[in-house]
């Protein structure tokens, strides 16, 4: 009834809506990393093995916006002699990405082999379990977090160690117990540190995530310690991007609840590639550089659509090493790079990607999107409109967000061709931005009140951002 009463009133306030298509007026204004404030973060991920190099991107970071990055520590590769420690590799990289303005985000993960029972340096290489490579372990965290203490305030403890429960047979009481030693560890050199726990790879295998999560719960309440753990990370490869959220955001949350766990999700790691078939997860889809860079910010919208924080991976390529799951180049960065980690350029998703980040501080509140609706054409059985409607906290102006979601990403360009009808929309002056190639549009509408119709409105499978003029920056098109 809510929605019949929404579109009679659309026909009645908004008959005669003029058919004029939206016209260029000039593109957005992308902004770096001193001008904005948000929580978002770009995964430097395998600099402990090499496969990437921070020195040859590292330039490409400020621009992009994104103000965490994602760091795994290197146990194996910072303590290659029992009780010897060598950071100057990662010290190197901690202080320049401070020197920046970034905010690395560190991950204690993956084992060291020079100790019996201490796991290895590749993915599903197992958590130090005998009693002398944990104690190993605890010591390396603790030189760890002393060293870096006032510039990393973030910490995360593992990756994906459901898959070793599940592939493995690993006992998942074993990482839990891990897990809050080292919470325990960082705790005790800085107790404002903020930790993240696990990286669960596949949440929507509810079975593994709940060996897990429920052990936590329980030796958490029993020694009232919930304080230990501030996040639980999550990972997910879909190909549908939004299910990433949808199918797995949706299962953690789950299991959580039942767990009687009060605690945040944070969609830690995920990423498509930019060409098909090479190996690495989402391989099985003829990617290209336009369908990466889609699914990447469809991704992070839909995740910060339901309150979700949300990272992409990965910064730039990874020349992965023979012995890894992965034996050939990652392409899931959104720099390419050449065979020496060198980059040659950076990829359509660099670019969509500081669009997004460009609007991002505009988005800062989820508002009831009840009263909206949008037409649009249906391309296959599974495509449907997704929308969110934000607020700006400072202006209380509103934007919304929609695109076709529900499927793979394709190759194809924007079309005028959605109907919306916002109820008490706060806009005074609106304008269209594609994020994908970051043109703007002046937007036809007519309006009563608060009441907005958009007819020939840009839309397609990327996300489109309908705001105020005055929350955006446009660069003006120049005149022929």
């Amino acid at each position: 009834m809510k929605r019949l009463t929404i579109c009679l009133l659309a026909f009645i306030i908004f008959a005669g809506c003029a058919e004029r298509s939206p016209q260029q007026i000039g593109t957005l204004r992308q902004k770096t990393l001193s001008e904005v404030q948000n929580d978002l973060a770009i995964g430097c991920e395998t600099l402990d093995r090499d496969y990437a190099d921070y020195q040859k991107y590292k330039e490409y970071l400020e621009p992009l916006g994104m103000r965490y990055i994602r760091l795994q520590a290197g146990w194996a590769k910072t303590e290659k002699a029992k009780g010897v420690y060598d950071f100057a590799w990662l010290d190197t990289i901690i202080d320049d990405a401070v020197s920046r303005g970034l905010e690395p985000w560190v991950e204690l993960s993956y084992g060291n082999p020079i100790y019996p029972g201490g796991g290895t340096i590749f993915l599903n290489g197992g958590w130090p379990t005998s009693e002398v490579a944990i104690d190993a372990w605890l010591r390396w965290t603790k030189a760890s977090v002393e060293r870096y203490k006032g510039k990393v305030h973030q910490w995360e403890i593992w990756n994906e160690p459901d898959n070793t429960v599940r592939y493995n047979n690993a006992d998942p009481k074993s990482i839990v117990d891990l897990t809050i030693a080292t919470a325990r560890v960082i705790k005790s050199i800085d107790p404002d540190a903020k930790i993240a726990a696990f990286g669960l790879a596949v949440p929507r295998y509810e079975v593994y995530a709940e060996a897990i999560i429920s052990d936590l719960a329980a030796k958490l309440k029993a020694n009232n310690e919930e304080h230990l753990i501030d996040w639980i990370t999550y990972h997910g490869y879909h190909y549908v991007p939004e299910d990433t959220y949808f199918i797995d955001g949706v299962a953690l949350r789950n299991v959580i609840e039942r767990c009687d766990l009060d605690i945040a999700i944070w969609q830690g790691e995920s990423g498509a590639p930019s060409a098909g078939y090479m190996g690495g997860a989402l391989a099985e889809y003829s990617w290209t550089e336009q369908t990466q860079a889609k699914w990447d910010v469809r991704k992070m919208m839909n995740d910060h659509g339901n309150g979700v924080r949300t990272s992409i991976f990965s910064i730039a390529d990874m020349n992965y090493g023979t012995k890894d799951e992965i034996k050939i180049k990652n392409l899931k960065g959104i720099l390419a790079t050449r065979a020496s980690n060198k980059v040659s350029r950076p990829k359509i998703a660099y670019h969509a990607i500081r669009n997004f980040v460009s609007v991002f501080d505009n988005l800062d509140k989820v508002c009831d999107k009840s009263g909206i609706e949008v037409s649009a054409p249906i391309y296959n059985a599974n495509s449907k409109p997704l929308y969110y409607l934000f607020e700006d906290n400072e202006t209380a102006l509103q934007s919304l967000v929609v695109w076709r979601g529900g499927e793979v990403p394709i190759y194809c360009e924007c079309e005028n061709c959605a109907e919306i009808v916002i109820e008490n929309f706060n806009c005074n002056e609106p304008v269209c931005v594609d994020i994908l190639t970051g043109v703007v549009y002046e937007l036809p509408h007519r309006k009563l009140g608060k009441n907005f119709k958009f007819n020939n409105t840009p839309y397609y499978d990327s996300p489109i951002v309908i705001c105020d003029r005055s929350l955006i920056g446009v660069e003006m098109r120049a005149e022929r």
